[in-house]
């Protein structure tokens, strides 16, 4: 691998501490690369550069800033076919999957090439005192983005290309599981435009010592997170220590509703994709699918048919489907949940046995009569299991559907859409897709309720997280 180093001031450099740390292929469990494991050291230099670069991208024009993100997401989508094979190398996913998140991750530079023109203010006339209120917004100031594995490229961009079009510097620290894909990510910001230091990346073993050090600096004011509810709220506590700004990402228990009068097919390759896009491994997966009882037998015989026929294999294959899990602990948490939900009464209809080879790979599987105390209906499953209920009563499945500490996504399948928009609104759910599995779209604000995160990534909303709001009272 070309990139493996610390990308601090637009230069490659060894850590300060000379340590590094290997990155496997799941699919084989070989070493891909050797990185170097960033030291608090690093972070100063980073913290340095992010603050000299700033100043001067934050006095450049909107236009100016537009362009040069323009320009990465034209680099970006001429290069997806190099960026999905990074992403499949070092995450495990499939083919098919990867193109689609590299292409996903490439639209965020455009979106917010176009949003960086409008941070419209206002001008208003305050109706007692007589005054002018003039609003703004002004970059907030250094952030501090901390991605997951799940999506290398995508959780990157969708925060790197915000940050930059509100005027802010960024250091970035990738999951020490997929730091590949946004390190080679950098050469093509620099042939876009972005200035030494305005982006800088810092992979490590030893992510909460550094994360914590770096919110601990004055000039860093904006924390954006994407990852589990846990760590979220550890990060939420340091961030109080210095009021900074938030933007958090956190966990998920997505339901989703098949009613009697929904269109089958719609429903189930809906399923499909908000089930098995991503292998399952992502927030946004569907976790409990709920099937109204009449419907309940076609349901899951189609459903079984799609996962049975999906081929498991080395993500580099183009004929396979499903790719490998991202560790050894993701693929046994899978099977630990599919033999509890067993154990308490579910009945395995397709895939549920961890296949006897090298990688860490695990089969589609569907079970059906999942009880309530199975632990899976409780925790995010992160793999390719559908985990099947039924229901009868319509405002018995929304109770249940909101009964959960998560409020991140659901999903609703009917033909009626009077009692498809009622559901939605009735679900405690900062996203819905209503007949839709897939609601991640640049051009929208995506974000939870609940233990689910604060704020919104995407959209107009997503470049506010990184301005602040100022407000001038004037007259003349």
């Amino acid at each position: 691998m070309e990139f493996t180093d610390l990308y601090i001031n637009g230069s490659w450099r060894e850590s300060t501490s000379g340590e590094r740390f290997d990155v496997l292929n799941p699919a084989n469990e070989e070493v891909i690369a050797s990185v170097a494991d960033a030291s608090i050291a690093d972070a100063d230099a980073a913290l340095d550069a992010a603050d000299a670069a700033m100043k001067d991208w934050a006095a450049r024009t909107p236009r100016d800033r537009s362009e040069v993100l323009r320009k990465a997401w034209q680099l970006m989508t001429e290069r997806l076919d190099h960026f999905a094979h990074l992403i499949t190398l070092e995450n495990g996913k499939a083919g098919a999957d990867a193109r689609g998140e590299a292409t996903y991750a490439a639209e965020f530079f455009r979106w917010f090439a176009e949003e960086a023109v409008r941070a419209d203010g206002m001008i208003t006339h305050a109706p007692a005192s007589g005054a002018r209120i003039v609003v703004q917004h002004k970059p907030a100031g250094l952030a501090v983005l901390v991605t997951p594995w799940n999506y290398p490229a995508a959780m990157g961009t969708r925060k790197i290309a915000p940050a930059l079009a509100a005027g802010c510097a960024v250091i970035i620290k990738p999951a020490a599981e997929t730091p590949l894909t946004m390190l080679a990510l950098m050469p093509l910001l620099e042939e876009a435009g972005v200035p030494p230091g305005l982006v800088n990346v810092l992979p490590t073993r030893s992510a909460g010592p550094l994360v914590s050090h770096m919110m601990e600096d004055p000039r860093v004011r904006v924390i954006s997170f994407t990852g589990s509810t846990a760590v979220g709220r550890k990060l939420l506590r340091g961030a109080a220590d210095q009021v900074l700004k938030p933007a958090m990402e956190l966990g998920g228990n997505a339901p989703l509703i098949v009613f009697d009068d929904a269109d089958l097919d719609v429903a189930v390759e809906g399923t499909m994709v908000a089930k098995m896009r991503n292998l399952g491994s992502a927030c946004t997966a569907a976790n409990r699918i709920y099937v109204h009882e009449a419907v309940a037998a076609d349901f899951t015989k189609k459903l079984t048919e799609k996962m049975a026929g999906l081929k498991v294999g080395d993500g580099t294959d183009p004929s396979v489907d499903v790719g490998a899990l991202v560790n050894a602990d993701t693929r046994d948490k899978v099977a630990a949940f599919v033999k509890d939900a067993v154990a308490k009464g579910a009945k395995i209809e397709t895939g549920g046995d961890v296949p006897e080879c090298r990688g860490y790979f695990y089969p589609p599987t569907v079970l059906t009569n999942v009880p309530e105390t199975a632990e899976c209906v409780h925790d995010e499953i992160f793999g390719p299991v559908a985990a099947l209920q039924t229901f009868s009563d319509q405002q018995d499945v929304v109770r249940r559907a909101n009964a959960t500490e998560y409020g991140l996504v659901a999903y609703v399948f009917t033909e009626d859409m009077k009692r498809g928009l009622q559901v939605c609104e009735a679900l405690d759910y900062g996203m819905v897709g209503l007949n839709r599995g897939l609601v991640s779209d640049p051009a929208a604000p995506f974000g939870g309720m609940k233990q689910s995160g604060l704020g919104r990534e995407g959209g107009h909303e997503g470049m506010l997280e990184f301005m602040e709001t100022q407000y001038i009272s004037a007259s003349w």
